[in-house]
């Protein structure tokens, strides 16, 4: 059994009226369309502010010149009158003086009493002679401990002065090593004898140096 469709939901009846419904809304919009001004707005201009230029100027050190004083004025010269009688004024060059006699001269300085004249030679005909050599006062020392073990090795320069009996007087250390070793060179030069020195075959007083070794062995 076919079943029949009810007239007023058949769709076609209709038709005609949607499409005239559907143009007339196409129209409203293109009419709406067309008066809107859809241009777009112009861009913002930005207008950049002018920098303003600094002109630097060099400026240029000056000196001062220092300008000397000006000379004092002369003195104003006195007008004296022709008839003003200037009295003359004796002067007494020789009333006092007795040139026959004896003029006292001033007493000489007195001596300085550190000033005397050396009594040794530095170089004579003969000069002293260490007694044994050097080589046997080498073995006299006895190595100070301090400088064993800080290892200090090297010259010790004794001056002094050598007598006429050849004994030796005022050694002094004129160049050390430290660590005990110039106490020790002082002691073996000082028990050192020599031979002294002669000067026109006589004996003298002669200053002398002499250096001591140092030196540790391995």
């Amino acid at each position: 059994m076919t079943e029949r469709k009810k007239p007023d939901a058949d769709l076609r009846n209709y038709y005609t009226v949607f499409l005239e419904l559907g143009l007339l809304v196409t129209l409203v919009i293109f009419i709406i369309a067309v008066r809107v001004d859809i241009t777009s707005l112009a861009p913002d201009e930005y207008v950049l502010e002018e920098q303003e230029i600094v002109e630097m100027e060099e400026i240029i050190q000056t000196r001062q010149i220092e300008t000397p004083p000006p000379p004092p004025r002369p003195p104003v010269p006195v007008e004296v009158p022709n008839d003003e009688i200037i009295d003359d004024v004796d002067i007494d060059i020789g009333g006092d003086l007795d040139f026959g006699s004896t003029l006292d001269m001033p007493p000489p300085p007195a001596a300085d009493e550190d000033d005397d004249e050396e009594d040794f030679f530095v170089v004579v005909e003969d000069m002293p002679e260490l007694i044994g050599g050097l080589e046997a006062l080498q073995r006299d020392i006895r190595y100070p401990e301090m400088a064993r073990r800080a290892g200090i090795e090297g010259r010790v320069y004794i001056q002094f002065i050598v007598n006429e009996q050849g004994q030796v007087e005022d050694p002094q250390v004129i160049r050390g090593i430290g660590g005990g070793a110039d106490e020790e060179a002082l002691r073996v030069v000082s028990q050192a004898e020599f031979r002294p020195g002669m000067q026109r075959g006589r004996p003298v007083r002669v200053q002398y140096s002499l250096p001591i070794f140092f030196r540790l062995q391995n």
